[in-house]
């Protein structure tokens, strides 16, 4: 069987909800990536961190979140009211801190955990508790 035909048998097996998690692991392993460092530095080195492979990261997680909220904001969508309002205020909290970190400011791990937390969601795992 061809790369193509195995792909496309794999994208036909897996549900919406599974290609999502995909989508947000692939992305949150980016971001991950240089987390650590950016948050870690000040000044002109988070600058350099955000123009290297940190920046493609951000673009690409900035617009999930936006499909992710314009299908939320949809009239069709089947998600309870309360649950898209959540939704919707958590994409709206990731353009702000999307803009703050472009600014060299913010925290890149502050978006690795919500996106673990959705990977999560996806996955059908509880939510953590953060221990008192």
């Amino acid at each position: 069987m061809s790369i193509s035909a195995y792909k496309r048998t794999i994208r036909s097996s897996e549900t919406p909800r599974e290609i999502e998690r995909q989508i947000f692991s692939r992305i949150t392993a980016a971001l991950a990536s240089s987390a650590r460092s950016y948050d870690e530095a000040e000044g002109p080195a988070r600058m350099q961190i955000l123009a290297g492979t940190l920046q493609p990261a951000l673009a690409e997680n900035i617009r999930l979140w936006s499909l992710l909220r314009r299908d939320l904001s949809a009239e069709n969508n089947q998600l309870p009211a309360a649950l898209r309002a959540q939704l919707i205020s958590l994409a709206l909290f990731v353009e702000r801190q999307t803009t703050a970190i472009l600014r060299g400011e913010g925290s890149v791990s502050s978006l690795v955990a919500l996106n673990n937390a959705m990977i999560g969601g996806l996955a059908g795992l509880p939510p953590e508790t953060e221990a008192a």
